[in-house]
């Protein structure tokens, strides 16, 4: 029994998904007639109260889009220092958009409408960068599964609506953050001009990320994304995944939490255990005593057929997810207990 906790996106189709892809209706979806892309995204887009959404083969591409859509070449975006957008999509900002970054020091990966209004650049001194865009990673990935609260990301819909600035939200782990922190998806799509979300991280999905937002914004996503080469043929099968998880995978990520905090709780606990940080959803971030050696804590855990992630430095993440079972939940729990250095 193999126990992967490196990330969730390593979950695989289940039977009644799989049945379900099988008997998808398709259709060319680069010409807008595949009728289950087409039920995907006006399902989205209806969860969210926007006018429309786009189907991608990842978010990394829906983030990228967005960030296209909302910026000129030359400008520069607001984000995290951790966030995905900058650290984990190959540099994509200035590869595709000719984009800079303006890199806030925020707290595990969420930032305040104040810190955004000190980066912004004075719009007439065109010695600096023009500041157009802002971007929102909502859970935090390297911030170990954080959720914004509500109020904060108003707060700062307010200065970019002041600043004439548009507003995106990295949401690929959203699901996450809406069920525990007992949110609504529309209370999202009022704030943000395009919002991306994922499909095969929690929800269990094999592949696939929506971008949501007005008909103009989606409109010319669609050219955009032909650009990236992300149109896809009968994506049918894929949207029919989406559809399936979107409908019986998102009340459950629940048990992903709960399990994310019975470990955390027990790490705590633990004497060769430096720091734990605090755990929201699915994402387990901790940090072991400076004595012990990470690569060889990682070896033990792999003689058990435990896989996690390193971040370097010592720390450790462990993510929870759809195929994480509880018999796994109880064999993980036994050997970290039973763990010695």
């Amino acid at each position: 029994m193999e126990i992967n906790l490196v990330s969730d996106t390593v979950t695989r189709p289940g039977h009644e998904m799989l049945q379900q892809m099988f008997r998808a209706k398709v259709g060319d979806d680069v010409y807008k007639q595949d009728p289950t892309v087409n039920e995907l995204e006006d399902t989205v887009a209806s969860l969210f109260g926007m006018e429309a959404a786009l189907f991608f083969p990842s978010g990394s591409m829906a983030n990228q889009t967005a960030i296209k859509l909302h910026t000129n070449p030359g400008d520069e975006l607001i984000c995290d220092k951790w966030a995905h957008v900058f650290n984990y999509e190959g540099g994509g900002v200035a590869f595709n958009s000719g984009v800079s970054s303006r890199l806030i020091d925020g707290n595990r990966g969420m930032i305040t409408a104040q810190q955004v209004v000190d980066a912004i650049n004075p719009p007439d001194f065109y010695h600096s960068p023009l500041t157009s865009l802002v971007c929102i990673e909502n859970t935090t990935n390297k911030g170990g599964g954080a959720c914004y609260d509500l109020q904060t990301l108003m707060e700062i819909g307010e200065v970019c609506k002041a600043n004439n600035l548009k507003y995106h939200l990295d949401g690929a782990r959203l699901w996450n953050a809406l069920v525990a922190k007992r949110q609504h998806p529309k209370q999202f799509g009022q704030l943000f001009d395009t919002i991306s979300v994922c499909l095969s991280k929690g929800l269990g999905a094999p592949v696939g990320s929506l971008l949501v937002g007005s008909k103009e914004h989606i409109h010319k996503a669609m050219r955009i994304r032909k650009v990236f080469g992300g149109g896809m043929r009968q994506a049918g099968y894929l949207a029919a995944a989406g559809l399936y998880a979107l409908q019986n995978n998102v009340g459950r990520l629940e048990e992903d939490h709960r399990r994310a905090k019975q470990l955390g709780n027990l790490l705590q606990q633990l004497p060769w255990i430096d720091k734990v940080e605090p755990v929201e959803t699915n994402i387990l971030i901790f940090s072991l005593k400076p004595q012990i050696d990470e690569k060889a804590f990682m070896e033990k855990l792999k003689q058990k057929n435990i896989f996690i992630s390193s971040l370097g430095k010592n720390k450790l993440r462990i993510v929870t997810h759809l195929d994480y079972k509880e018999v796994m939940h109880n064999y993980v729990i036994e050997t970290l207990s039973k763990m010695v250095f």
